[in-house]
């Protein structure tokens, strides 16, 4: 076990912070000076290490290269209204790795060398937190195979490694996303409820096709019928219809998102009805049909809560609410950002502060 103490660090002899316009950052672009590694090797973990920000070296025969076997995460870093750093529902993050881990036959990350790792890392680089409205500093944590062996099994070696970078809106308009009825993200008994890279190469395809058509996302429907509604993209989806929150249950195929779970608590708490159940298609667009959809939003780590101005079923286009008017998503909005920020009372320990 690697505790915060046996990490060490080897600092950057050249800082790229002040190459960094903190105005105009654009997503996943900029990377901070330092990231932490540490190798799994007969049987744990072991040379837990913070160095400079780099490229890897790896064998063309990595078994993560050819075989997939690689988890993540995402989360951010924020400064709250006293100017300390403190990163929304870490631990949660870490536990979603580790369900992800074990669904891919990769060794589980202990918490306690998760939450070290992280605050050593934010502790070393705090001045990359930005400070401007909607900005964060992104935290990427993952796990992959790094066997040099191209037959199939699970790999016996492993690097569990962060990097962060800071990061402007992921979505800087309200997104247009179709209704997805021919492809499918995940399958009952697949790897949908995972954070695992292919799901997410598995989807590219679609969404380009999708992106030729004016869309930003697709809205994904369950493998065998399509006939229900999943998740969209990078996001899990709600619908507020006749002022109830509509979201589908999380399972097999669909992601359990931190936000999500979120969102649903503070709704629930602020008296707003929720309806966690099978969402049909034809629900939602008869809801459509009838200017029934009083809202639509995405909710996720990146985007934390997306607008949706229009969806598309079949060779329709629904235009939805303007954004502007909407109730719900604007003040869930505002409340998540005022509990990170300290403005708002965190009643349920979410926040973490970097010590």
């Amino acid at each position: 076990m690697i505790a915060s103490l046996d990490i060490k660090i080897e600092k950057t002899k050249n800082s790229k912070l002040n190459q960094v316009d903190f105005d105009n950052i654009p997503f996943g672009k900029v990377y901070s000076d330092h990231m932490f590694v540490a190798d799994y090797a007969d049987g744990e973990w072991k040379d837990g290490r913070i160095a400079p920000y780099e490229n890897l070296s790896l064998s063309p025969a990595t078994s993560a290269i050819h075989y997939g076997q690689s988890v993540f995460e995402g989360l951010k870093a924020y400064k709250n209204v006293d100017g300390d750093i403190v990163v929304f529902r870490p631990q949660a993050n870490a536990q979603r790795l580790n369900r992800s881990s074990e669904r891919m036959c990769i060794p589980p990350v202990p918490e306690e060398l998760f939450m070290n790792a992280l605050n050593e890392l934010l502790k070393l680089d705090a001045a990359w937190v930005p400070n401007n409205p909607n900005t964060a500093l992104y935290i990427r944590p993952f796990v992959f195979a790094t066997d040099e062996f191209i037959g199939i099994r699970p790999s016996d070696t492993y690097k569990f490694m962060i990097f962060t970078c800071p990061v402007g809106a992921y979505y800087t308009e309200p997104v247009n996303v179709k209704i997805e009825t021919n492809y499918a993200r995940a399958v009952a008994g697949g790897t949908g409820y995972a954070k695992a890279a292919g799901n997410y190469a598995g989807a590219l395809y679609p969404a380009k096709q999708a992106q030729k058509d004016g869309y930003h996302q697709l809205i994904w429907t369950d493998a065998k019928s399509h006939e229900y509604i999943e998740e969209s993209g990078t996001m899990n989806v709600m619908f507020i219809i006749n002022d109830t929150i509509l979201t589908a249950p999380t399972g097999d195929t669909i992601l359990k998102g931190i936000t999500r779970d979120s969102v649903l608590h503070l709704a629930k708490e602020n008296g707003y009805k929720i309806e966690e159940r099978p969402i049909k298609v034809k629900e939602i667009e008869e809801a459509l049909k009838n200017n029934q959809v009083q809202e639509a939003f995405g909710t996720g780590t990146a985007a934390t809560i997306a607008p949706i101005r229009l969806i598309g079923v079949g060779d329709q286009k629904y235009q939805l609410p303007a954004v502007e008017d909407r109730k719900f998503s604007k003040f869930i909005l505002a409340l998540l950002d005022d509990i990170k920020s300290g403005k708002a009372e965190d009643k349920h320990g979410w926040i973490y502060k970097v010590k």
